[in-house]
């Protein structure tokens, strides 16, 4: 697709001017072709929450995405650490600017603008965001799940805790349970994208998990399947579903026209696992995801729960 607003990616055919409705419009569109489940939760938000929640996603996925392409540039030779770290930092920069009230002509940024008119989203959090995304530049294993938690926490519950001042709560003990949602799907990902991270030549799980199994770095790289293997893997589902239930107590602490969005996004992120079960655990050779249909097949039980709740 190519999208250009003065220079900036955003509507497709023809350059044209930049204006606030098209800045939603492009946020809406990353998150609908990138997060197909996170997508389908922000629809059953009421329309002045949406917007917002597409901006935030907006930011979050189009800086990953350029430490993702730096990553592969950088292993070809093309671009230094520091000409990625830079970019970064012009990132942060222009945030700055942001918060500051100044209008940008990037979309996200105008988007971003006009949310923060409404919503006080503060900006340490977005500030972690881009430091947890910049840990995958000069990757280093996670000796321990303290490690990994505070990397889950940047690249996740950040999000968790800036969605959370959209969707409104009664409670800020709703936070904490917005953080543990943000370690349960982070934990998810990770399990999910074993196999592919491999590839990358990356181990996301931490190495006590592996030494507590004898499950050696040696096997992992190869792809071992094998009982010590299994057990791990049981053991790191029960890690995050144990997240999931903490999140699930805080939502009946939202706003009660939030709580079926975010609920239907944390239950079918949590069947992820369900299917890497059904896969019997192999996430060398296959994705784990759950179709359309076992998605809104969820929809009634959750809507009638979150009514009651």
């Amino acid at each position: 697709m190519n999208y250009h607003y003065n220079g900036q990616t955003a509507v497709q055919g023809k350059e044209k001017a930049l204006t606030l409705e098209n800045a939603y419009r492009y946020c809406r569109q990353i998150s609908k072709h990138h997060a197909k489940t996170f997508y389908l939760a922000t629809l059953f938000l009421p329309k002045r929450q949406q917007n917002p929640i597409f901006a935030i996603y907006a930011l979050l996925r189009t800086v990953d995405d350029l430490v993702d392409l730096a990553e592969d540039k950088l292993t070809n030779g093309q671009i230094t650490r520091q000409e990625i770290n830079s970019m970064l930092e012009n990132w942060k920069i222009r945030l700055k600017q942001c918060y500051r009230g100044e209008v940008s002509s990037d979309p996200i940024l105008m988007a971003w603008h006009d949310t923060l008119k409404t919503y006080p989203i503060p900006i340490e959090l977005p500030l972690d965001l881009m430091d947890g995304v910049a840990m995958d530049i000069e990757f280093r294993k996670f000796e321990t799940f303290d490690d990994l938690y505070v990397y889950c926490y940047k690249v996740a519950s950040v999000v968790g805790l800036m969605t959370s001042e959209i969707f409104g709560y009664s409670d800020r003990q709703a936070l904490q349970h917005a953080i543990d949602l943000g370690i349960a799907m982070q934990l998810t990902n990770i399990l999910r994208d074993i196999g592919e991270d491999i590839d990358r030549g990356r181990i996301y799980l931490p190495m006590e998990d592996l030494k507590r199994f004898g499950y050696s770095e040696e096997e992992f790289m190869k792809k071992t399947m094998n009982h010590n293997f299994l057990a791990m893997m049981k053991f790191q589902i029960e890690r995050a579903r144990s997240y999931y239930r903490s999140s699930e107590k805080g939502i009946p602490m939202l706003e009660k026209e939030s709580r079926f969005a975010v609920m239907i996004s944390s239950r079918n992120y949590c069947n992820i696992l369900q299917a890497i079960e059904e896969n019997n655990y192999d996430v060398f050779s296959q994705r784990a995801y759950r179709s359309f249909y076992q998605k809104i097949r969820t929809i009634p039980e959750i809507w009638y729960k979150t009514r009651v709740s």
